[in-house]
């Protein structure tokens, strides 16, 4: 008799050249310059291959421009679903006013719904940026999950890293300070959970899985670090990462970027970020083997179907102040 294996979910952040170059602080974002055209034929192609369905996050700004709606309609044409990614794609969206969240929440909205004809129902929030205001305005909005909370020890690090690669200025680094949260973000639940409100209203939170109780990432972008320097090891902290799923029963949540998919060789103008050294060809054999060895051991689902299986029973209050 077979063994029902435990679902997983997949989601890919769909962040585009131009909110890259933004973040690391380069002259000419404020054009849009734009991969979309290269990377969601080279994605969808590979997940067709795979048969496997995921939740795509899209940014606001790249729906609104008319010449994207064609390659982000296929996305949902193709089978997959379009979460919300924020409009502006601010790493420090926590820092907003409540007034200004829910505006940012709507204009994305909408825009997603004009390009793809799907209305987003669920949020992540750029560089794992969330508060206590967002949650309330998602909820407010009926939506039924949050996915922007990165429970993991080594936030800072991540971070400190990043702005020693950017040629931020003072002024742009003290911006971000919150990006990719705190130390603190490491005590947060692994499992899916429910932060409550004070009238009684909940939310489900559906967080990035790191390894559970070292708190390591193990999201692709990590993966395809670790086989930079042996496949072998990238094989063996995966299933080590999966085994410690396993025997604490937690259904990862498992994260793309494109990135992880595309290198230099697409995209030379980012070649400051991490890992695209790895050409675009290795990308995909890495990104094939990871999602091979995923699905010998979970149902791999995209983040509705997922959200629908779930029913935590814990509970949170939010903690977080806007910045």
């Amino acid at each position: 008799m077979s063994i029902k294996k435990m679902r997983a979910c997949i989601s890919l952040d769909l962040d585009d050249q131009w909110s890259y170059m933004k973040v690391h602080g380069d002259a000419g974002w404020e054009t849009f310059p734009s991969y979309l055209n290269v990377v969601l034929p080279i994605v969808l192609d590979v997940l067709d291959e795979l048969d496997i369905t995921i939740t795509f996050f899209i940014v606001g700004q790249d729906a609104a421009i008319e010449k994207n709606h064609e390659v982000l309609r296929s996305i949902v044409e193709r089978g997959h679903e379009v979460g919300n990614h924020s409009f502006h794609h601010e790493s420090w969206l926590q820092s907003y006013s409540k007034e200004k969240i829910e505006e940012e929440i709507i204009n994305a909205e909408e825009a997603i719904f004009k390009a793809t004809g799907q209305r987003p129902k669920s949020f992540r929030g750029p560089g794992f940026s969330w508060s206590n205001d967002l949650l309330m305005v998602l909820k407010k909005r009926n939506y039924i999950f949050d996915a922007s909370l990165l429970p993991t020890y080594i936030s800072p690090l991540m971070r400190q890293y990043y702005f020693w690669k950017s040629t931020l200025s003072k002024e742009e680094k003290e911006s971000r300070k919150e990006l990719f949260g705190s130390f603190k973000e490491g005590f947060y639940p692994l499992k899916p959970f429910k932060w409550e409100f004070n009238n009684n209203q909940k939310l489900l939170e559906i967080p990035v899985t790191t390894m559970p109780f070292f708190k390591l990432p193990f999201h692709q972008s990590y993966l395809l670090y670790i086989s930079n320097v042996s496949l072998a090891l990238m094989k063996t902290y995966l299933r080590f990462s999966i085994f410690m799923c396993r025997v604490t029963n937690t259904q990862p949540s498992f994260l793309l970027h494109p990135l992880d998919l595309i290198g230099a060789d697409h995209v030379p103008e980012l070649s400051f970020f991490p890992g695209m050294n790895i050409k675009s060809e290795q990308k995909l054999k890495v990104f094939k083997i990871a999602m091979e060895i995923l699905k010998e051991n979970f149902e791999l689902v995209n983040m509705s179907e997922f959200a629908s299986s779930l029913s935590p029973r814990k509970t949170l209050q939010p903690q977080r102040k806007p910045a």
